[in-house]
């Protein structure tokens, strides 16, 4: 049921001609998530969930609501176009509201983001492949766990202007962490729209390699190291320069880093951060959750200082183009880039190790932290394989280190950036590549 674009177009103008607001904005949320979870060497848990969620938003003056159900029947469309226009009759006018977006070329035609592969991969499937990982640590006497996920999503925007957006997409993830004897483990995880791209006996060697070369770490002292992140650690890294201020809403409320740095070298010609919602090298979606195409905004070019995305709202606060970069209303954030990717680099993980004397290797943070956004200072531990560098070459493991870092900082002092990347999500996805930095501050031990 609404599972296909013209029965949604139809659903969705169904509930605009129920409206009595001034403008309405429907946006229908479908997903269907398969799940295979992994521990101790085996499967321990096949999930499967289909949900869908439909959230209309009413318009009165300068005054807006918004009410969801997940009951599709005739009366309750009804009955939530009538409950977003009451929340908004409650609501105090907003001076600065313009108006919900105009149509813009929004091609529904084909999703770059959608795989037909991965729309029907079965529970068998999944099963088999983290078997995979599975058996290659049993042979080396080491316990996996993890998951491995395939999830399909409909998103369907319209509204009473003339919007109309509808794509289906597609991902797939996985992540294996190995343990040792000590307790001490090795990670790995990729993401992709097409399953058929992960590479499953490679996840399982990243880890068990890891998991292997971590046994009896030693503790080391506080103080800035340099230090090479591996794609993980900085997809990390850059998720929380995100929520300090990529967007127009940040800036705005002057609480981003952002603030007054626009045209000045703000970290090193090495870095440039770009979003971009039709890279293949991420998960595609082609428009935000106002039916607004996105645009590709480049944030960070060389280092220095670019430019914030945008939402109908606060493009037109501030009189700038939307760059289609809304989240549901409400929400607290404003605008968000959704497509975070870290330009790549020329140089291999080994050639970056090699460029150190003596510092550190990352494999991932763990439970990481804003401390002060406006200096992108961040805080968290290290966890899943961490390793002291000794005259060019990975040597003797290290155990899990505290850490307190400015973001730029780090940035800053970023002498090579990897040639590889890799997808690894968290709270939002991020396409990041491994990096090394003279600017890395440990204040402690974790574990």
């Amino acid at each position: 049921m609404y599972s296909d674009e013209t029965s949604i177009r139809e659903l969705l103008q169904r509930v605009l001609s129920y409206s009595r607001a001034s403008q309405t904005e429907v946006i229908y949320l479908r997903t269907t998530s398969d799940l295979t979870r992994f521990t101790n060497n085996y499967v321990h848990q096949n999930v499967s969930e289909k949900d869908y969620e439909l959230r209309v938003r009413a318009i009165v003056g300068k005054r807006s609501g918004v009410a969801t159900t997940n009951k599709l029947d005739d009366e309750s469309l009804r009955r939530v176009t009538e409950q977003a226009l009451e929340v908004a009759r409650t609501q105090t006018e907003d001076p600065e509201f313009y108006s919900l977006p105009l149509p813009g070329n929004v091609s529904s035609s084909t999703s770059p983001g959608y795989n037909v592969y991965t729309a029907n991969y079965s529970a068998e499937e999944r099963a088999r492949h983290v078997n995979t990982i599975v058996q290659l640590a049993k042979e080396r006497k080491l316990e996996a766990g993890g998951a491995f996920a395939t999830n399909v999503y409909h998103t369907a925007v319209a509204n009473s202007l003339g919007v109309f957006a509808y794509e289906p997409r597609t991902e797939a993830e996985c992540h294996a962490v190995v343990i040792n004897e000590d307790q001490e483990s090795g990670y790995a995880q990729r993401m992709t729209i097409d399953a058929r791209n992960i590479d499953f006996e490679r996840i399982a060697r990243e880890a068990i390699d890891k998991a292997q070369r971590s046994r009896n770490p030693l503790a080391i002292p506080a103080g800035v190291y340099p230090v090479v992140l591996d794609a993980y650690a900085v997809a990390d890294m850059l998720q929380n320069l995100v929520f300090m201020g990529l967007s127009a809403g940040a800036v705005h409320e002057e609480r981003s880093f952002m603030n007054d740095q626009f045209g000045k070298q703000l970290v090193s010609p090495l870095i440039t951060i770009y979003d971009d919602g039709y890279d293949p090298a991420g998960l595609p979606q082609t428009f935000d959750f106002e039916g607004v195409p996105k645009q590709r905004v480049v944030m960070i070019e060389r280092g220095v200082a670019q430019a914030v995305v945008y939402d109908s709202f606060t493009a037109g606060r501030e009189h700038k183009p939307n760059t289609g970069h809304a989240l549901p209303a409400p929400n607290s954030f404003g605008p968000m880039p959704l497509h975070t990717m870290m330009e790549a680099g020329e140089h291999s993980l080994e050639e970056m190790i090699g460029k150190i004397d003596h510092g550190i290797y990352v494999t991932r943070f763990q439970h990481t932290n804003p401390l002060h956004p406006l200096r992108t200072i961040f805080s968290g531990t290290t966890r899943d394989g961490t390793f002291l560098i000794e005259h060019g070459e990975l040597t003797r493991p290290i155990k899990n280190l505290r850490f307190s870092q400015s973001i730029l900082d780090t940035l800053r002092a970023t002498q090579a950036v990897g040639k590889d990347r890799i997808q690894y999500v968290d709270y939002i996805p991020i396409v990041a590549p491994a990096l090394y930095s003279t600017q890395f501050h440990v204040t402690g031990i974790a574990s």
